[in-house]
């Protein structure tokens, strides 16, 4: 689901978890790791846990945030959770209360030029939590040798096995918001010819397919994997999760990674790996690459200008790694809210200090209606096969509510992304004084072809609109597929907007890592999270973790 196009001034209080009772610097500094983590987010802390299964393993989990969900120690949320073992990140229907009433503990502040959270869990604990399985097609295509679909199987079972998710998260068994369903089905299934499926259940399947959203919810909460894996690793010994540490470069000896250096509580220590030990970034897809280059690890041009800026710690040219690959590739969903009016749509709009009553009350009793999930009907997938015979995904989704300029009572907002196969990516840059990581200006569109392909989808579903009753509000729906690229492709508060679901800035197969995730020209870092997933054809938290769980394989293997 995509994130709304606001700018928002935040800020991040830094504080400790409860549970894990995090160790002093100069503690951590003084005991050599066998595994360093950096990033609590979905693969961090997957990939944490698992190699945390070896006793004789001792782990590391660095993250530079602090406390989310209640169990971590997270107290952020309104009056109305007073009383229950509940934070605002355990409720999945406060999910879009983010933009309207934005964390002071969870979002980044001054650490990436884009939207994000930092904090335990990372962007699965401000998500909307959507899990969905990507095709078999996006691993056979465009994932190289080792990394198919039939390499990944065990580690698809594995996640089911361990992270639950469903398409009816509300413990009274029924579907709420489901007007807007009701007429997507009518417009979609009936006029344009989908088909009506579970969506994890039909996996495979990307073109002309409609149905419930599928959450990694349990209990009518928010899950994922600090609720299932990071639970089970602190019950190890020799696992140890540190918040309020950020991470500032990799310590190492030309190819050999000795450490990392960081930053807790204004200290900076150097926290030390064993001879056999190993550093693995998990940061997200702006982070990691930022962590590379801060490491001597990069486009010599920008090594050149990290290190006359002393931001590589003294590094000499002579120990730099040139690798050009790293930051390259990145990638995020191009964006577009179409505003829908119809009949018999009935809005929903959640509130986070003062929800409806019976609302509130439901989901407290009974774990059940519209707190209980993040809010929007459904989903839906199609194809668009260009003339080369290649294969754009691209997908939509009906929200709660309208947005801007088009909030009454019978109008939702749908969302149109491009998804695998677009050929437009960026790069990531490291910007300003305190060179911060962020996107270049060529990651949406930069390759005409993308916006052709979704104006193409979206005139396909505008010539299924007649007699639904369903009207586009801020397109025209006699728009021309030239006409819609010129809309999509312009600066208005319903386009070209940030999804940050960013991804491909270390890409597996593409020069930045090796195909055991390990970073060319080093031995012993690893990079474990978004930045090695090529572009997928679904929101990508579910493929995310399917990496953590297939690179814990190959890691576990290396470290024999």
């Amino acid at each position: 689901m995509a994130n709304l196009l606001f700018s928002l001034l935040l800020h991040a209080l830094l504080t400790w978890q409860s549970f894990a009772s995090p160790l002093p610097p100069q503690q951590l500094a003084a005991a050599p790791y066998d595994v360093i983590v950096v990033g609590s987010g979905p693969a961090g802390v997957i990939i944490a846990s698992r190699l945390s299964e070896n006793p004789a393993r001792k782990v590391l989990l660095i993250e530079g945030g602090g406390p989310s969900y209640w169990v971590t120690g997270g107290t952020e949320r309104p009056q109305w959770l007073a009383g229950t073992n509940l934070s605002r990140v355990d409720v999945p229907g406060l999910y879009s209360t983010i933009y309207t009433n934005p964390s002071n503990q969870l979002l980044c502040q001054n650490k990436i030029r884009a939207y994000g959270a930092c904090t335990i869990g990372g962007n699965s604990a401000i998500n909307a939590g959507l899990f969905y399985e990507p095709p078999r097609s996006d691993f056979d295509t465009y994932f190289p040798a080792g990394w198919k679909y039939a390499d990944l199987v065990p580690a698809i079972n594995r996640l089911y096995a361990t992270q639950p998710s469903t398409n009816n998260p509300s413990l009274d068994g029924l579907y709420y918001q489901q007007s807007g369903y009701t007429a997507a089905k009518q417009w979609l299934v009936t006029n344009a010819g989908y088909s009506e499926l579970n969506i994890n259940a039909n996996a495979a399947r990307k073109t002309k397919v409609f149905g419930h959203p599928v959450y990694n919810y349990a209990d009518g909460k928010r899950s994922g994997p600090v609720i299932t894996y990071l639970q089970t690793a602190l019950k190890r010994p020799n696992f140890q999760l540190q918040s309020g540490t950020w991470v500032q470069r990799i310590a190492r000896t030309g190819p050999l990674a000795t450490g990392v250096v960081v930053t807790t509580n204004g200290i900076t220590s150097t926290i030390p790996l064993t001879a056999k030990g190993r550093v693995i970034l998990s940061g997200g897809a702006l982070k990691s690459p930022e962590l590379l280059m801060k490491s001597g690890i990069g486009d010599p041009a920008v090594l050149t200008t990290l290190s006359r800026a002393n931001q590589l710690g003294g590094l000499p040219p002579s120990a730099w790694i040139n690798n050009t690959a790293v930051g390259a590739g990145l990638f995020d969903n191009p964006n577009t809210f179409i505003a829908m009016q119809g009949p018999s749509i009935q809005a929903y709009n959640y509130q986070y200090d003062n929800p409806i009553p019976a609302d509130r009350d439901l989901y407290l009793t009974r774990k059940s209606g519209h707190y209980s999930f993040a809010g929007g009907s459904c989903s839906f997938w199609d194809t668009v096969r260009r003339a080369d015979g290649t294969v754009a995904g691209v997908q939509g989704g009906l929200g709660a509510a309208g947005y801007q300029a088009y909030t009454n009572a019978m109008t939702v907002t749908m969302n149109i992304y491009g998804t695998s196969g677009l050929r437009s990516t960026g790069k990531v840059v490291l910007d300003g004084a305190d060179f911060l990581p962020g996107p270049s200006g060529s990651v949406y569109y930069s390759d005409p072809q993308d916006a052709q392909d979704i104006a193409t989808f979206i005139r396909r579903l505008f010539d299924a609109l007649p007699g639904t009753g369903m009207t586009p509000l801020n397109l025209s729906p006699s728009a021309t597929v030239p006409e819609i690229v010129s809309y999509i492709t312009s600066w208005t508060p319903y386009t070209r907007g940030q999804v940050n679901h960013w991804s491909s800035s270390c890409r597996l197969g593409g020069g930045c890592v090796d195909g055991n995730t390990t970073v060319v020209g080093m031995r012993n870092v690893n990079v474990v999270d978004a930045s090695v997933v090529a572009p997928l054809s679904v929101n990508p938290q579910m493929g995310v973790m399917i990496a953590a769980e297939r690179a814990w394989e190959l890691i576990d293997r290396l470290m024999v």
